[in-house]
């Protein structure tokens, strides 16, 4: 009777023994499950997301994350409201225009912005200041300019047409396609266009400047006329003319010869300060005829001293 009790004992105490392993063992195991199905959650939130980032990047169309736009200093937001800013090395020869963009023509540190329209025409310069070209700080070439060539926009092979700068590098403006027209040579060299280039450089530059580029269709890079205003010391200046040849025109109007000039205007005993309207002690052919006198003036003019005779022929206005 004593030994079946003693091995009953037994019995009990080995059943009691294997319970306790296997409820040990289960919750290890248990534990070890829970482990597994939140590393497995993490691994698969974590490889989701990886997914959705690389598909972001990949998806054509799809927005990139916000960047700081850089600031634009020299202008008016509002100026590039409807274009692109683009960025065009300033020597660059290539005559393509991109439409709808807005590019920067100044030299250095300088803020020229140049617009094209739809049809990739340059038709909009503005510069809240003109700063001459300093060639003791600048690597200007012997020629004056800062690039050995200008772009080659379609009209310039003509040869009767000049690689005309709107803003030229002597009062800092670059050589690409968005600051050169094809610009009569008479007008680029002669003509209005040098005549405001001088007048701003005596001036030790300008402010307020806008150029105005027109065409006569859609198809050409050839202007028909330019308007430029600035502001010189003080008065602001206006000056429009056709791309055409000023010589002819002035021939076609019998405006050329050697014929001295009449004075219309009561003014002729010399009084140049009710010519020269800025006080600059230079007399321009517009305050001229705003005097009153007519073109030409000539050598033996009193005015002709205070005048610029651009082609020396002894002659202003002509």
């Amino acid at each position: 009777m004593k030994t079946k009790m003693n091995y009953l004992v037994l019995l009990l105490t080995i059943i009691f023994m294997v319970g306790c392993t296997n409820v040990e063992n289960t919750a290890t195991t248990n534990k070890e499950t829970v482990s597994k199905v939140v590393a497995a959650e993490n691994s698969d939130t974590k490889t989701e997301k990886q997914e959705a980032e690389a598909q972001a990047a990949d998806e054509p169309g799809r927005a990139e994350p916000p960047q700081e736009k850089e600031a634009i200093t020299g202008a008016d937001d509002e100026e590039f409201q409807g274009y692109d800013i683009l960025e065009v090395d300033g020597g660059d020869l290539s005559g393509y225009r991109q439409p709808n963009v807005v590019v920067d023509i100044g030299y250095g540190d300088r803020e020229y912005w140049a617009f094209t329209n739809e049809y990739g025409q340059l038709v909009r310069v503005i510069a809240d200041e003109i700063i001459l070209q300093d060639d003791s700080s600048e690597p200007v070439l012997s020629t004056g300019r800062y690039y050995s060539d200008e772009a080659k926009v379609p009209g310039v092979e003509s040869d009767v047409l000049d690689e005309g700068h709107i803003i030229a590098d002597s009062l800092g403006g670059v050589s690409n396609a968005y600051n050169i027209t094809p610009q009569d040579s008479t007008l680029n060299r002669h003509g209005d266009q040098a005549y405001l280039e001088k007048s701003i450089r005596d001036a030790g530059g300008a402010t307020d400047f806008e150029a105005i580029i027109t065409y006569p269709d859609t198809e050409t890079q050839i202007p028909s006329s330019y308007k430029y205003t600035y502001t010189l010391k003080g008065e602001v200046i206006v000056d429009t003319f056709d791309n055409v040849n000023p010589d002819e025109v002035n021939e076609s109007l019998g405006l050329t010869g050697n014929k001295p000039s009449e004075p219309t205007s009561s003014n002729t005993n010399g009084d140049i300060a009710s010519v020269d309207l800025n006080g600059n002690g230079q007399v321009t052919i517009k305050e001229a005829k705003a005097a009153g006198f007519s073109m030409p003036i000539t050598k033996d003019h009193w005015l002709y001293p205070y005048m610029d005779d651009r082609d020396n022929d002894g002659m202003v206005g002509e």
